[in-house]
């Protein structure tokens, strides 16, 4: 299942950011901390998401609370968390979205071949009727933005009630954070030695 929308072209690898990634006065103290310690828990000197987000220094805050609440902080299985947010990452072609969550699914249990797998879709042999029934709901949200009855009834047979709340907000939350990664134009982190990050942060 695809629409012009998800498989639309990305911009040029080498395209400019649009905003360009913030440093301490355009975040303030508060913003600028919290990146600086994100981006040593990921690997990378300064995220280049939060230091774009942060110069709208209130609405980061509120998009942080948010958006924790459903990674790391969902009730969802971690590892299909991070099922959903790669199959998104790869339908959108979201590549700082995909290249941060292969690297933490991995910790929780998407391997290379299970990667190779979301990439293919919902269809490909090996997923059990639950993992198949949550990417064929992916797929449906990021492709029409709703779900057929069939979708429905078969992600209810695997989720209670709470949980396809958790899964439909967790598949538009990054819907959303592809489109406003690409719209930006925001580049990929690039990863530092340890050493050098702590000696930046």
């Amino acid at each position: 299942m695809a629409s012009p929308r998800s498989i639309r072209p990305l911009p040029s690898p080498g395209a400019s950011p649009r905003v360009v990634p913030g440093g301490l006065r355009d975040l303030g103290a508060i913003n600028w901390g919290i990146t600086r310690i994100a981006g040593l828990g990921m690997g990378t000197a300064s995220p280049n998401l939060f230091a774009t987000m942060g110069r709208n220094r209130r609405l980061f805050r509120a998009w942080l609370r948010f958006a924790g609440h459903l990674m790391p902080g969902g009730r969802l299985p971690r590892r299909d968390t991070e099922m959903v947010i790669l199959r998104v990452a790869h339908l959108r072609r979201a590549v700082y979205e995909h290249q941060h969550h292969e690297r933490l699914g991995r910790r929780h249990g998407i391997d290379a071949t299970t990667l190779t797998r979301i990439h293919d879709g919902p269809d490909a042999d090996g997923w059990s009727p639950r993992d198949r029934a949550v990417l064929r709901a992916v797929d449906s949200l990021v492709a029409d933005g709703d779900l057929d009855d069939a979708t429905w009834d078969a992600l209810g047979a695997h989720l209670g009630r709470s949980d396809v709340v958790e899964l439909v907000m967790l598949v538009s939350q990054y819907d959303a954070l592809a489109t406003f990664l690409g719209t930006l134009r925001i580049a990929p982190d690039d990863p530092q030695p340890l050493r050098r990050r702590l000696r930046r942060a």
